[in-house]
């Protein structure tokens, strides 16, 4: 076999001579595996692994125009939703044979728009979550490469949607059924794309129940946004608070605290996503569950779809799940004291 130590930069020709065929064989063994008879490509690959060869990732890229690359596009870090989703989709890749190129637009859509652009060109695919991006330009960037969003819809383009105003919606039919007439929906940043369909639903919810949906904000997603925003909520003559993320309830409960107004007993709360450790305070907060190892697994699914020249197919859409905590309680009658239950 030769004098190799495996795995010692082990070439094509090496791998050529010892299976006494051309190089242009090997390299079809590995590359256009179809364009090689059977027990001469299994004897290649047999004598290419005892003697450690592996075809390089450029020398594949090459020859096939794929790099084995997926460009992974993220808007920040310092939000505990994409942490994840990151990790799912790495994973997801690895088991197909790809590696991820991560990028972080730090929540501005010029500089996602620039990423998507060079990312394009230099990976085989897309995936882009929570997209600032322009929806003309997501078109053009989808017919040069497969792309996939994630928790945004553009037209017909391939997604994986996280359907939250279905779970707030959820989370007011359970206050709703306790008795809670006046309702006060803490919205996120300006121009958030979650928020537009999320208060639709409430406000569905409200009009088919005869409850009221007061909305404020928009406020920043942030424990600081949540505490000044307390203010605001105490003053508004709700029973119940729903929050735009855990970050802004967990704000929220300290301002009301600070106010003097105790939850569940004087206003119940809950939280659009469970990302801080909402199980841990005092009261543990009712909130929704985000499949999001599931989210990052089918955007990797869907994406292998469109690279092996299938259709994207319908959305897929991901239902989070109700945590009932002690933080929500039946509403009390006008007329009960407090500390009544």
């Amino acid at each position: 076999m030769g004098h190799h130590k495996k795995g010692q930069s082990v070439s094509i020709s090496d791998v050529a001579r010892v299976a006494g065929v051309a190089k242009s064989t090997v390299s079809r063994a590995f590359i256009h595996p179809t364009l090689v008879a059977a027990p001469t490509r299994e004897r290649i690959r047999r004598i290419a692994d005892e003697m450690g060869f592996r075809p390089s990732r450029v020398a594949r890229a090459l020859s096939t125009g794929r790099t084995g690359l997926v460009g992974l596009v993220v808007p920040t870090l310092s939000n505990p939703f994409f942490g994840p989703l990151v990790a799912a989709m790495q994973q997801a890749a690895e088991e197909e044979d790809r590696q991820i190129v991560l990028m972080i637009s730090e929540l501005s859509a010029e500089r996602e728009t620039r990423i998507v652009e060079r990312l394009s060109r230099e990976v085989d695919g897309l995936i882009v979550a929570t997209s600032l991006c322009e929806e003309a330009f997501l078109r053009k960037v989808a017919k040069e490469i497969p792309l996939v969003l994630v928790d945004r819809k553009v037209g017909r383009l391939a997604s994986v949607l996280i359907d939250t105003p279905s779970g707030v919606a959820a989370i007011a039919d359970h206050l709703i059924g306790m008795g809670h007439r006046r309702l006060c929906y803490v919205s996120g940043p300006p121009g958030s794309w979650a928020d537009a369909p999320r208060i639709a639903a409430l406000r569905t919810r409200a009009e088919q129940s005869g409850a009221e949906i007061v909305v404020a904000g928009p406020i920043p997603p942030t424990v600081d946004a949540g505490i000044e925003i307390a203010e605001t909520v105490a003053a508004a003559g709700v029973t119940a608070v729903i929050g735009y993320n855990s970050a802004t309830v967990l704000g929220l409960l300290h301002g009301l605290g600070t106010r003097g107004v105790r939850v569940p007993e004087d206003v119940s709360v809950a939280s659009a996503d469970d990302f801080i450790l909402l199980q841990s305070t005092k009261p543990a907060v009712t909130v929704l569950h985000l499949p999001l190892e599931e989210a990052g697994q089918a955007a990797v699914r869907m994406l292998e779809r469109l690279l092996r020249g299938e259709r994207p197919g319908r959305p897929v859409v991901i239902g989070p799940r109700l945590v009932i905590r002690e933080s929500t309680l039946r509403a009390r009658s006008p007329g009960q004291q407090a500390g009544q239950s």
